[in-house]
């Protein structure tokens, strides 16, 4: 079973930055989407942005349009998550997740079925 470890979270003032690394013990080939996903306190669940491992396609929320960048290094077996202009709104913890073989890749799809355990982004204002 593939398994997920996350990084690069912490604690940044609002116009901040911080970039998510998410390796995938395996490798990246035998998946077909990887995604983010966050929860803040009392909030459920969202997806934030997903991409394609084979063809690149990327996918966003509108709520981090512009300003988040998702990729992937299949060399390293990590995908990222660079995030901009961060806001007091994106406090959360962060997931790295993957879909269920031949699942439909888009933003919080419901085919994603592997979660790593998280990493904490707190944006203060």
């Amino acid at each position: 079973q593939v398994q997920l470890q996350e990084s690069g979270g912490g604690s940044v003032q609002a116009g901040g930055s911080l970039r998510l690394s998410c390796v995938v013990s395996g490798g990246i080939s035998g998946i077909n989407c990887m995604g983010w996903f966050r929860q803040a306190p009392g909030k459920e669940r969202e997806g934030v942005s997903a991409i394609e491992t084979i063809g690149g396609g990327t996918f966003y929320h509108d709520f981090v349009k512009g300003r988040f960048t998702i990729s992937q290094d299949k060399a390293k077996s990590t995908v990222y998550l660079e995030m901009n202009n961060l806001e007091p709104d994106d406090t959360g913890m962060y997931y790295c997740a993957t879909t269920y073989a031949g699942g439909d890749c888009y933003t919080g799809s419901i085919d994603f079925g592997y979660f790593g355990q998280g990493t904490q982004v707190t944006v203060s204002s």
